[in-house]
């Protein structure tokens, strides 16, 4: 066995679970964050998902958000747009006493430092951010995509597994 066998047979044990177990950990998550992100008359906290651009919020749809979903490229600099936050949203959620915005920005490389510093600069204004979500669909949901809009050709799995999530509460 050569070096590089080695580190071939290492990462395939190391590597991620298998889809049906990465799925439905991606599934849980979404349908915690659905519940959440619904309005307050739809038994949510009406709390908003901050993504990229219109085609994140496709994908969300897709996989049955239905509450608010903010996005940030609408041609605003950060600190306009982290002061818009802070107005509209406050510090924290007045239904749950949680964060007042769940963000999600892609697992790439420019998601990241979005993500980053969009939470640097709410957190500076004392705005805290829900970042379960990415950071579970990043672990579980990377093979597919690295990008929110990647979601949208799973919708049809994921969604009766969302919904399984969502009946249980």
């Amino acid at each position: 066995m050569g070096k590089n066998d080695w580190h071939w047979d290492r990462a395939k044990s190391t590597g991620p679970a298998d889809r049906a177990v990465r799925f439905d950990k991606a599934a849980k998550a979404m349908a915690q964050s659905q519940k959440r992100n619904r309005d307050i008359l739809d038994g949510g906290s009406g709390c908003p998902i901050l993504v990229e651009g219109k085609k994140d919020e496709i994908a969300l749809r897709a996989l049955g958000f239905s509450g608010i979903i903010e996005k940030i490229n609408r041609g605003w600099d950060r600190s306009r747009l982290v002061a818009y936050f802070h107005d509209k949203y406050g510090t924290r959620n007045v239904v749950d006493g949680g964060p007042p915005l769940i963000l999600l920005m892609d697992w790439d490389r420019t998601g990241g430092r979005l993500q980053t510093a969009l939470r640097d600069r709410l957190q500076s204004m004392d705005v805290k951010v829900d970042e379960e979500l990415r950071m579970i669909l990043l672990k579980t949901m990377k093979p597919e995509g690295r990008t929110v809009e990647a979601l949208t050709p799973y919708a049809n799995s994921l969604l009766p597994l969302i919904r399984s999530y969502s009946e249980e509460e």
